[in-house]
């Protein structure tokens, strides 16, 4: 028998495994097999069993949400593109040709029979490709050559194509290598410890790309959601403490209880509205309740230290590692620096770039259920403040009424250093890495593929898978290694190997207490299922030779083989219900990415809407065009719709009340707030597309009409929808 046998794949990668020492021990010194199991599950051809279905269900979805993110910063990129171009044409300065190019820039991506590369250029490409994957430091190199503007383009390709399986431990580990290379350059050139990492910079883009990647945001959702969601449910919570607010505030409020105007003077410093005793005792309780909040805030991200994802806390501990290490200048080390410096970068990439953007805009960051209102925005903003001020410490200068909240500064100082410290408490993984570095293979690569070509136009851009490959490594996995006499046998590997087979192939057997392996070889053996008898025989086989080699003994049993195969048994149901959590989990990241991808879909067809309105108006003896009728809005029809935010409309009085919205020019709308029974309206607005485009783009978020206010967005939605061409 021991002549005839073939060893299984299963059983070569167990050796190798073996070699490179992936493979804990148990208990008894011999070898398990279930973390090779995990990683086989999925692509045993023979089992078709639901732990095999979920890990190619769990594996189609992390593919999903990979694809789908790269789709998504392609839109938002074009989106910050168009941005740029729609503020020339606001100020009438961009020229026909130019406005065309811009058009074009929207056009939907077409199938076309664009020119491929053939087999030769596809394999230089893939030569290519897979030395940068491999070997990041050419990549690192080259994002200290690029522009902001030109980033995006850099960032499309090492994101999401270079690196763009976001759940695939090699090319997340290369990735982090390239930030390696990336982070010591930013350090090395800095001149002062004040200057890191605070610029907008290519880096720091890259690092926000990186932060915004699904695992990041699969853990912003889980620790922020509940709380988060808490908060917009709390419309009337006013926890406003800036004096100057809370004063103007203080005195609308009693000019409206009282119909009559106040003695208190309007216009006040922020000095005198801090002296006022009764803002100060409306500021007291809120500084209080941020407080709480904030704590509340600290607390969960502070416990959830074993959720980050590993490439966060990697690159935390990257920033730590380099102020220790990098020389400023020839007289000056980062060692001079203080604890609190140190922490200070740490905070300024864990909170600034990862967490708190999460918690001002969470609708931008799929954690909530639905916007949050004026109040909650407030209260959004000025926790992310106090949890930034936690990092950095800083003088209040631009802020000073900040002040008031130090004592939740000083309270919790000394802890979120020790947490931020603990942050980059993870291992290395450059031991998982083979990244040899000779110096002229990316000049090898380059010169074989030739001059570049020019850049496709986006109607001939294709997406082409490339089979990476390095025409220098050659790796070789010698089956006849003598590792094999380490207390492992491949038999003993293919016989546990097969055991776990047929009892996922027969439930029935799994259920047997305990387990009889003998049996479960009878009975494979005497199945009518023909891959069962196939499996049953060879294994009979096995057990054999097993018992030949002293490697099992039939005496007692078996009974140290069936211990393992109990556990490869129990190891494969944990396994099945992790996989189940995760699809889950993941399923609700992938349906809030594609809702965003709706929402950045509207957000460029209202662009196009706007560069056609632009043509029309712009175009030389344009025929007049027909004017459309006036469409009719109920106050409730804008109130579910979110076109409407706030309203001080009497709840009574809503039902009553509609908008008519017409456009007797091109771009030009009239709103009209009516009541029913009545002959006027009760006021009428003129606008402009121009202008409530250019308030998007300014970041103003609503439209004040005195009893409503619009949300500026979908406003504009609106109107694009209602009354442009199709």
């Amino acid at each position: 028998m021991s002549q005839q046998y073939q060893p299984s794949d299963v059983a070569k990668a167990a050796l190798v495994a073996t070699q490179n020492g992936m493979e804990g021990k148990t208990r008894s010194g011999r070898f398990s097999v279930a973390a090779l199991w995990s990683m086989a599950a999925e692509n045993d051809a023979e089992v078709e069993d639901e732990l095999t279905h979920s890990q190619r269900r769990l594996r189609e979805m992390k593919l999903k949400i990979s694809s789908q993110s790269k789709r998504n910063f392609i839109l938002e990129r074009d989106k910050r593109y168009l941005d740029s171009r729609i503020a020339l044409l606001i100020q009438n300065r961009m020229a026909l040709s130019e406005q065309q190019e811009v058009a074009a820039q929207l056009e939907e991506l077409e199938t076309a029979e664009g020119h491929l590369p053939d087999d030769r250029k596809r394999k230089l490409y893939g030569n290519l490709f897979h030395l940068l994957q491999s070997e990041p430091r050419y990549i690192a190199g080259l994002t200290r050559f690029v522009t902001l503007s030109e980033i995006d383009t850099l960032l499309q390709t090492v994101m999401f194509t270079l690196f763009g399986n976001q759940y695939e431990t090699r090319e997340e580990y290369l990735l982090l290598s390239m930030f390696q290379n990336v982070l010591a350059a930013e350090f090395e050139s800095a001149t002062n410890f004040s200057n890191l990492m605070r610029a907008n910079t290519p880096v720091s883009r890259m690092m926000t790309t990186y932060t915004r990647r699904g695992p990041g945001q699969t853990y912003l959702k889980s620790i922020l959601s509940e709380r988060v969601n808490k908060l917009i449910g709390l419309h009337d919570l006013d926890l406003e403490i800036n004096p100057v607010k809370v004063y103007d505030q203080m005195i609308q409020d009693i000019e409206n209880a009282t119909n009559q105007p106040t003695n208190l003077p309007k216009s006040v410093s922020a000095e005198e509205a801090a002296r006022n005793p009764d803002v100060q005792a409306i500021i007291a309780p809120r500084v209080k309740t941020l407080m709480e909040i904030g704590a509340s805030f600290l607390s969960i991200i502070m416990s959830s230290i074993d959720q980050v994802p590993y490439g966060i806390r990697w690159i935390c501990k990257q920033i730590r590692s380099l102020t220790k290490v990098i020389i400023i200048n020839p007289q000056r080390k980062y060692p001079d620096s203080t604890e609190a410096q140190k922490c200070s970068l740490i905070g300024g990439f864990f909170m600034l770039r990862f967490v708190n953007p999460a918690i001002v805009t969470p609708q931008h960051y799929m954690t909530v259920d639905s916007d949050p209102k004026k109040n909650p925005r407030r209260t959004f903003t000025l926790v992310a403040k106090l949890l930034q001020n936690l990092a950095n410490k800083p003088s209040h200068t631009k802020e000073p009424f900040m002040s008031v909240l130090n004592p939740f500064i000083e309270h919790n100082e000394a802890r979120f250093q020790r947490f931020l410290n603990d942050l980059c408490e993870v291992g290395e993984f450059t031991d998982a890495l083979e990244c040899p570095e000779p110096d002229n293979r990316l000049r090898i690569c380059l010169n074989d593929l030739g001059t570049p070509q020019p850049q496709l136009p986006r109607s001939e851009n294709k997406q082409i898978n490339l089979e990476l490959f390095s025409r220098w490594d050659q790796t070789n996995i010698d089956t006849t290694s003598s590792a094999a006499a380490d207390q492992l046998t491949r038999a003993d590997y293919d016989a546990k190997s097969i055991f776990v087979q047929i009892l996922r192939l027969s439930p029935s057997m799994a259920k047997m207490k305990p387990l009889d392996l003998d049996k479960i070889v009878e009975l494979a053996s005497t199945s009518r299922d023909q891959l069962l008898v196939r499996k049953g025989l060879k294994l009979g086989d096995m057990m054999q030779e097993l018992i030949r080699l002293g490697q099992i003994s039939k005496s007692d049993g078996y009974a140290l083989l069936k211990e393992e195969i109990s556990a490869e048994l129990t190891h494969l149901g944990n396994l099945a219900e992790k996989v189940a959590s995760e699809i889950n989990s993941l399923s609700i990241v992938y349906k809030n990415i594609q809702d965003h991808n709706d929402y950045l879909r509207a957000q460029l067809e209202t662009y196009k809407a706007y560069l056609q309105n632009v043509r029309i108006q712009s175009a030389p003896q344009q025929k007049a065009v027909k004017t459309q009728a006036p469409v009719k809005f109920t106050h409730k029809k804008l109130e579910e719709s979110r076109v409407i935010i706030e309203s001080t409309v009497p709840e009574n009085r809503r039902e009553n009340i509609y908008f008519v919205i017409s456009t007797p020019f091109p771009s030009v709308y009239v709103i009209s707030l009516n009541y029913k029974g009545r002959d006027q309206p009760i006021l009428e607005m003129d606008l402009k597309l121009d202008d409530l485009l250019e308030k998007q783009q300014l970041g103003v978020a609503m439209l004040d009409l005195d009893f409503v206010k619009f949300d500026v967005g979908r406003t504009i939605q609106l109107l694009n929808n209602t009354f442009s061409k199709k």
